[in-house]
């Protein structure tokens, strides 16, 4: 028997909002219509179009748009009176908005003399990430906008959810960044042909700006049109159901999240997110992860998560090319069996199909009775250091204040570990 099946029967979802970012690039490039289900595509988040209108500005001083939203973005004292003063001026003039700010000392605007010191620090940041436009490639010199300007920053230390999520999708539209300086592929079909010319040439940021250009001027999801692809996250999934389901990301430290590890409480509502995620599907589940994926910067190999093992094989089909177990197959899975939601209090009903997870890594063993711990107050990326139990790293992030320091390192065999330095006792030793 032959099916018919529309954009609509199928579901995308993912553990964080970030995820979308690649999902969306694949789909666009592949001309497949999809939506966003219960938010806003990685494009047209506050953050996202925040940073790119720096990269805007720094390309294009005459921006005008791109000037207006981030003059004051992290704040610095220059508000909407300057602002507004600074475009009745400019029309009067002929001049544009940077025009006038790029010699403040003798535009017209009547400005006292901290604004006129504010606007003068600000054109000469702008002048500054401009020098490096044809030097730097474009993941180096959007790495030193995100920090110099404060944005990385202001988005770390709220530690709200939202905040979490507003700083997850700036780092992950600084891999998307990173993927196209070190790969040379072109995000969308548009820029394909001129970016092989010289896989060896260095990727720029006015590039890499005009290689997302369809994506930033992404046509409105509400056109009426209802056959797409839905992407969402999978909270936002439940009590939702399609014909076909891609769960994508199963990968340990990210589902189930690294924030998790540290308490069985928080590791049991991961499976309990995973036991919604597979569910939504009405005949047909895929699920896979990533062998190796940009994170801070950095190509990190990645492990398959501990819940795909967690499931009876009878199950599983792998259609994933040899040694590459990376996509799994559910075909007419017998969802009628697990179709009641688990209990707050237990997992028994999921447990009794599961096996006992066979990749679990027991970290158990007590310190070297010779192990001493350097000081870290000094510690920098790309060190390589020793822990008493996660064994040689390397240091791949450094962030928060000092006496606070949280460092993110890679342990081979264990993936990413976030520790925070007062308490981590690492040895430091290259």
């Amino acid at each position: 028997m032959n099916f018919q099946f529309h954009n609509k029967d199928f579901a995308i979802l993912y553990r964080t909002n970030a995820q979308s970012r690649s999902m969306e690039e694949a789909l666009r490039k592949m001309g497949i219509a999809y939506r966003i289900y219960g938010g806003l595509s990685f494009y047209k988040r506050k953050e996202i179009k925040d940073l790119l209108a720096y990269f805007r500005l720094v390309i294009n001083h005459d921006d005008e748009e791109a000037f207006k939203r981030i003059i004051n973005v992290p704040a610095r004292g220059i508000g909407k009176t300057t602002v507004e003063k600074l475009t009745v001026t400019g029309a009067e003039n002929e001049k544009s908005l940077w025009q006038l700010i790029e010699n403040p000392h003798v535009n017209p605007c009547a400005f006292n003399s901290g604004t006129l010191g504010r606007l003068n620090d600000f054109a000469t940041m702008i002048r500054s990430f401009k020098v490096k436009l044809k030097i730097d490639n474009a993941f180096d010199l959007a790495t030193t906008i995100a920090t110099s300007t404060g944005l990385l920053r202001e988005l770390y230390q709220d530690k709200t959810p939202e905040g979490l999520s507003r700083y997850e999708n700036v780092q992950e539209l600084l891999n998307g960044i990173k993927e196209f300086v070190e790969t040379g592929r072109s995000i969308t079909p548009a820029g394909d042909e001129e970016l092989n010319q010289d896989p060896d040439a260095v990727r720029t940021l006015d590039q890499y700006m005009q290689d997302i250009a369809l994506l930033t001027d992404a046509d409105d999801d509400e056109d009426g049109d209802n056959d797409k692809v839905s992407l969402m996250t999978i909270h936002a999934a439940k009590g939702l159901e399609f014909p076909t389901v891609f769960v994508v990301g199963l990968e340990e430290n990210l589902f189930p999240s690294q924030m998790s590890m540290d308490s069985r409480e928080d590791l049991e509502e991961e499976r309990r997110l995973f036991y919604v995620a597979i569910t939504r599907a009405e005949k047909k589940l895929f699920i896979s992860y990533a062998n190796s994926r940009y994170k801070w910067g950095n190509l990190i190999n990645c492990e398959p998560s501990r819940f795909i093992e967690e499931i009876d094989p009878e199950f599983i089909e792998d259609t994933s090319p040899r040694q590459q177990k990376s996509n799994f197959v559910f075909d007419e899975m017998p969802f009628d069996r697990w179709d009641r939601p688990a209990p707050t209090n237990t997992l028994s009903n999921i447990q009794q199909k599961m096996n006992v997870p066979k990749n679990l890594k027991k970290v158990t063993q007590s310190a070297p009775s010779n192990f001493e711990a350097s000081d870290t107050a000094g510690i920098q990326v790309g060190m390589e250091v020793e822990h008493s139990k996660f064994g040689l790293g390397k240091v791949v992030l450094v962030e928060g204040n000092p006496g606070d320091l949280k460092a993110t390192v890679f342990f081979e065999g264990f993936g990413n570990k976030q520790l925070l330095l007062r308490f981590a006792k690492l040895r430091i030793v290259g």
